[in-house]
């Protein structure tokens, strides 16, 4: 029997949970600086074991599934080792679920797993949403009284340790909590947005921008996740900055950081940190042409934030993308190095870094000469309304 059958074979033979927490742990592993392992075969078939498992756990209706609905948008694969600012990891949800149907409610969990059942089997998807929207309300409830004390959210996450090794699960938990608390307004927004933003221009900014604040009103702690549906969106992840940097006064970097949405640009760092651990990867499993796309990506990111955040250096934001960049360059040189200098390699070639090149420049005089435009509009309407 081939080894990729000897695994899949194993790995059937597990529980959901038991494969979720393999996941999480190999994911964590796999983002870490010194793991030697190559662990992609078995990574890829694990995540195809989840999906299986998305349709077939709990049973006939699937009850987990349709609880955690309203997150889905926000659900990402990978590291729990660094800041995933308004979005959830995956491998969270088959600890929190069984923590929810085991410990937090288990009678109120079993009944509605019964009803789910029942109406799914009998082909009622709107008293089946009821059922869901009735549960997930009595979830936010207990969670609010169970996380509200110190020593109940120490026991919390006592319970969780059961049944995972993450140490992202807990926060992950209380971000369930806050999209639970804000699913309608959440949904309304996410409807609301273009199916896709193929330009992210200053009408399209405009628009988003008018949209979140509406959103803020009532749910300014749930920005993240507004966010992260936005994102969703954009054809090009890094110009989530936009909503932060259109809304300052200059492009100071302490400006931007007190802009209403100034959380943007942390979020593309946590983009950022997802690449690199990509790359790294991508490096260890030989695959050259994925690590080019991929690097190139963090360059045009790397460049974006430079172009578009004066005094960057300045901030807490540089510092982060210095020790990313700085990281990623270890990464790129330790590969590059494996080959003859009169050889090269593809990671070595400047095209990658398309700023540098003339184009490149005249993109970024084209970016500066907008912005000059923009924030002089700007000003000329501000002395406008007030004379």
């Amino acid at each position: 029997m081939a080894l990729a059958d000897r695994i899949q074979e194993f790995l059937q033979r597990l529980t959901p949970l038991t494969r979720g927490n393999l996941l999480t742990e190999l994911e964590r592993l796999e983002a870490s600086d010194g793991d030697p392992l190559s662990s992609a075969d078995i990574l890829a078939q694990l995540r195809a074991e989840l999906r299986k498992d998305a349709s077939t756990q709990n049973r006939v209706g699937n009850p987990s599934r349709y609880f955690f609905a309203p997150l889905e948008p926000l659900l990402i694969d990978g590291s729990p080792e660094h800041a995933n600012t308004g979005r959830i990891m995956r491998g969270s949800l088959f600890a929190i679920w069984e923590w929810i149907s085991r410990d937090l409610l288990p009678t109120m969990a079993r009944d509605y797993i019964k009803k789910i059942d029942e109406l799914i089997a009998a082909d009622k998807p709107r008293e089946a949403r009821q059922v869901v929207t009735t549960f997930q309300t009595k979830v936010v409830k207990y969670l609010e009284s169970t996380l509200g004390s110190p020593d109940s959210a120490n026991q919390t996450r006592a319970k969780l340790a059961v049944y995972t090794a993450s140490q992202a699960v807990y926060d992950d938990l209380t971000k369930m909590l806050r999209v639970l608390r804000a699913r309608e307004a959440l949904a309304k927004f996410d409807d609301a947005l273009p199916a896709t933003i193929q330009k992210f221009d200053d009408p399209q900014v405009a628009k988003i921008t008018g949209l979140l604040d509406g959103f803020r009103k009532g749910h300014a702690e749930e920005i993240p996740f507004a966010l992260t549906l936005v994102a969703n969106r954009l054809k090009t992840p890094w110009q989530l900055i936009r909503l932060a940097t259109k809304a300052a006064p200059s492009k100071n970097a302490a400006d931007i950081a007190a802009t209403p949405y100034a959380i943007a640009v942390s979020m593309v760092l946590d983009r950022l940190e997802d690449r690199r651990a990509a790359l790294r990867v991508a490096l260890r499993n030989n695959r050259v042409m994925p690590s080019k796309e991929i690097l190139a990506d963090i360059y045009d990111t790397e460049y974006a934030l430079q172009v578009r955040i004066d005094l960057l250096d300045q901030s807490d934001w540089g510092a982060r993308l210095s020790n990313l960049m700085n990281a990623i360059a270890v990464l790129v040189e330790a590969e590059v190095a494996r080959f003859p200098e009169n050889v090269g390699h593809v990671l070595g070639s400047r095209r990658l870094r398309r700023h540098d090149s003339l184009a490149g420049r005249l993109t970024y005089l084209a970016w500066k000469g907008r912005d000059a435009l923009s924030d002089g509009a700007a000003f000329c309407k501000k002395l406008i309304g007030q004379s």
